[in-house]
C-alpha cells in the first residue's frame, strides 16, 4: 500500500520580509501563515517547518509505538509525545542538527527493559526516522508512566 499525502505553500515577496501559507489536503492547515519571524523570532501567530516536522516525527513515531506495542499485545492507557528540533547556523545557512523526542506512557503489563527495547524499535522504524536519517542527533527520551 503507497499513499500520496500533500501539502502546499503559496509564498509573497522576499526571504525576510515575505510571507507565506502552509495547507495540507486534509485541511488540517489551511492558509497556516508562516515567515521569517514565526521561524527565526518570536511571532507566535504563525508556524514553521520546523515546528510542523517536530509533529509529524512525533505523530509517526508515537503511532510507531502504538503498533509496536499491540504486536506484543498489549495496548497504552496514554502515551505523550513530544519533539524538539533544532535549527541551527550551518556556514552561510542553516540545518536541522539535532531532534529530541520524549515519550512518557502508561502501559499495564510492560517492565522498563521490554518498554525501552519498544520504544527504540519504533523509533528506528517510524517512516519519518528513517526520512529524516540525514539529521545527525535524534536522541528518544523514554519513561514509562505507573
Amino acid at each position: 500500500m503507497a499513499a500520496d499525502k500533500k501539502a502546499s505553500v503559496h509564498w509573497e515577496g522576499a526571504g525576510k520580509t515575505g510571507q507565506g501559507q502552509v495547507s495540507t489536503e486534509t485541511g488540517a492547515l489551511k492558509d497556516y501563515p508562516y515567515g521569517f519571524a514565526s521561524r527565526f523570532g518570536d511571532d507566535r501567530k504563525g508556524t514553521n517547518p520546523e515546528e510542523i516536522v517536530g509533529a509529524a516525527h512525533a505523530a509517526c513515531f508515537t503511532m510507531a509505538f502504538a503498533f509496536a506495542l499491540e504486536a506484543e499485545g498489549l495496548a497504552a492507557t496514554t502515551i505523550d509525545t513530544r519533539a524538539a528540533v533544532r535549527l541551527a547556523k550551518d556556514g552561510a545557512g542553516f540545518k536541522i542538527d539535532r531532534i529530541a523526542l520524549e515519550l512518557d506512557a502508561t502501559v499495564p503489563g510492560l517492565d522498563e527493559a521490554k518498554f525501552q527495547a519498544i520504544a527504540a524499535a519504533a523509533k528506528a522504524g517510524c517512516p519519518l526516522s528513517k526520512a529524516l536519517t540525514g539529521v545527525p542527533e535524534v536522541t528518544l527520551k523514554a519513561v514509562l508512566k505507573g
